[in-house]
């Protein structure tokens, strides 16, 4: 996959788990891909980029980094 097929998976991944009444994070991303821990970083970056290009949100503003949850942008 290229990176602009990575954030629509990431972008993707999120909607499915709001219409299923939960939230995307690091993990849940990281496991929808199929990796492990220690492709945490990589995974933050594509959420990030998924983030800079308005795909998705973070439900809560006010949460530490660590646990941050996203929801898709129109939510």
């Amino acid at each position: 996959m290229d990176t602009d097929e990575k954030i629509r998976a990431c972008y993707l991944h999120c909607c499915l788990n709001y219409v299923n009444h939960e939230s995307m994070n690091n993990a849940s991303l990281r496991k929808r891909f199929a990796l492990g821990e220690e492709n945490s970083a990589s995974i933050s970056r594509l959420i990030k980029l998924s983030f800079e290009k308005n795909l998705i949100k973070a439900y809560d503003d006010n949460a530490n980094r660590k646990s941050l949850r996203y929801i898709p942008f129109w939510a």
